[in-house]
């Protein structure tokens, strides 16, 4: 199996790489055959706070049936995170997860990329919720039954209020693609 980790310029850092750790730890000591591939608009992307991250692919090169579900981190707009995450390019790939059935995963303000690109409407979601709630007032615009907890899952959709709740969305991710057992497993190795 194979998990797309689709980065748009300004992401945070800490809410990618635990997608890479936890389906790491998955593999390497659980026997998980679930993968991790990066993505981004060119090869190397630049996070929130300036890190440079090279990805294993561009999304030129992506054909959505070649994976099983889709990780989406958030990120700053002061960094450029909504100048990819908007663009017609990330809504399309995010439609066709969606379409195919797979999982999608994103953690606090990638929801709002899921609310863009229509995939939310009428479904329960969450995203960043403090800053006076005006983030989870952009998702309702988008539709979106908004619900103020960490971590929302709304069958094959998961969304997350803040950094905070970034692992918990890469285990229930976990637990969707594998199971509760192995995902419990992996949560006690890590200390969870």
């Amino acid at each position: 199996m194979k998990v797309l980790l689709l980065l748009a310029k300004g992401f945070e850092t800490m809410e990618f790489s635990v997608f890479i750790d936890i389906f790491g730890w998955a593999g390497n000591d659980f026997g998980s055959n679930i993968t991790v591939e990066t993505c981004g608009f060119t090869k190397q992307v630049i996070s929130t706070f300036h890190v440079p991250v090279t990805v294993d692919k561009i999304i030129q090169e992506i054909r959505t049936e070649d994976y099983d579900a889709l990780a989406i981190p958030g990120g700053f707009e002061e960094f450029g995170f909504y100048e990819e995450a908007y663009d017609e390019k990330f809504l399309k790939i995010i439609r066709e997860f969606h379409e195919q059935k797979k999982p999608v995963a994103s953690v606090c303000v990638a929801a709002l990329a899921l609310g863009k690109s229509g995939i939310l409407k009428g479904r329960w979601a969450t995203t960043y919720h403090l800053g006076g709630g005006r983030r989870q007032q952009q998702l309702r615009e988008f539709e979106a039954i908004v619900v103020n907890e960490p971590v929302v899952t709304d069958n094959t959709i998961i969304t997350s209020y803040c950094p905070q709740t970034a692992p918990y969305v890469a285990f229930k991710l976990l637990e969707l693609l594998t199971s509760k057992e192995l995902t419990e497993a992996v949560k006690t190795a890590m200390g969870f």
